[in-house]
């Protein structure tokens, strides 16, 4: 499958309640990542994803999903050359990958993430 989804993050205004929340509804390992102030959620087989304070104060929590591509910047550029708004540029999260986050021209929102290759 071309660019699957490869993770699903919520962003919250209430960290502590959402955990409290989903590892009573779901059979999900929830693990802090301290000096990243995250939480992986890991589901077992399928996609996992995680939980972080929402970055935008005052927005509303979401769950915000992440599609694999080989090629963030040329991705996120090919985005917005399709009508998208880019509200997070390439961002690395040093030693894992890269990022982006758009609203395309729909107003839905979506992240794109492309790992480090090892080597």
């Amino acid at each position: 499958m071309a660019n699957p989804f490869v993770h699903v993050e919520l962003l919250t205004n209430d960290v502590a309640r959402a955990k409290e929340f989903y590892s009573g509804l779901l059979d999900w390992k929830l693990e802090d990542v301290p000096n990243m102030d995250y939480t992986m959620i890991n589901v077992g087989e399928g996609t996992g994803g995680g939980m972080m304070k929402h970055p935008m104060p005052g927005a509303p929590s979401n769950w915000m999903p992440y599609v694999l591509v080989d090629d963030v910047a040329a991705s996120t550029e090919k985005a917005k050359s399709l009508g998208a708004r880019i509200i997070k540029e390439v961002t690395e999260i040093p030693g894992i990958g890269w990022f982006s986050t758009f609203i395309d021209p729909t107003g839905a929102a979506l992240s794109l993430w492309q790992m480090k290759r090892e080597g």
